[in-house]
């Protein structure tokens, strides 16, 4: 214990300890709490600890009384798609969101802690599998971690306490969203482009199959072409928006 303690202070802390003991606190538990007591006497110089915390049932009783579990923090799964997933994630992540992994569909599993809700913020790279050790290097030092992978994007979170502080905690967080589908004007035109170019490139080949007009190996190659033009544009497309919301980041 802190300082000196006299009889009567003794005699408080010794049947504290024996209530506690009484009702199943572990010894070591005891120990510190009682140590704890003592020192906040000793410096507060308060005088007899009957008079600070008041008679020793009433403490060992509120004393003896196990602390709550921690509430299970609230979860929430959703998806965006690659044109606006960043603005997002930064815009949920300051509402106390924080991502724990991307799961095999796709979807962001996101939980909050509904004591302490904290901010978050987040990036994406673009990530081969030879490059992401190199990545991973680069943005550790400024307290990026990964938090999830879908193809070849990997998922970066940092709390934004580290540069706000107390103030990145949240008093009082919106409710969880409603929905968790998220899918941007430009997605939907790219699929709309797709449909197009699909038509625009099988439709004749297609015709021709029917007159019979290239045979069967002219068909065949035609409807190839067809499909990998539509592939290689869906990647094009996803590759460069994706590239030019990175470097606008």
């Amino acid at each position: 214990m802190n300082g000196p303690v006299d009889k009567t202070t003794g005699d408080y802390f010794d049947e504290l300890a024996a209530v506690l003991a009484e009702a199943g606190m572990p010894d070591d538990r005891i120990r510190a709490m009682v140590e704890d007591l003592a020192g906040y006497l000793a410096e507060s110089s308060s005088g007899a600890p009957e008079e600070e915390f008041g008679p020793v049932a009433e403490l060992a009783r509120e004393l003896a009384v196990p602390p709550a579990p921690p509430a299970a923090a609230r979860s929430w799964s959703w998806t965006a798609d690659v044109f606006h997933d960043v603005r997002l994630l930064n815009e949920y992540g300051a509402q106390g969101w924080e991502v724990d992994r991307v799961d095999a569909k796709g979807l962001f599993v996101s939980i909050r802690d509904p004591e302490h809700p904290q901010q978050w913020e987040y990036r994406r790279e673009l990530v081969s599998p030879g490059r992401r050790q190199g990545v991973l290097d680069l943005l550790a030092p400024d307290g990026w971690e990964p938090c999830g992978r879908w193809v070849c994007f990997e998922y970066f979170k940092r709390p934004k306490a580290a540069s706000l502080g107390p103030a990145a905690e949240l008093a009082a967080p919106p409710r969880t969203p409603g929905r968790s589908v998220f899918f941007s004007p430009w997605f939907y035109a790219l699929i709309v482009g797709l449909l197009v170019l699909m038509a625009v490139t099988l439709v004749p080949v297609f015709r021709a199959a029917e007159t019979k007009l290239d045979g069967s190996l002219d068909t065949i190659l035609g409807l190839l072409t067809g499909m990998t033009v539509s592939v290689l544009a869906v990647m094009a497309v996803l590759w460069l928006a994706a590239r030019r919301r990175d470097r606008n980041r």
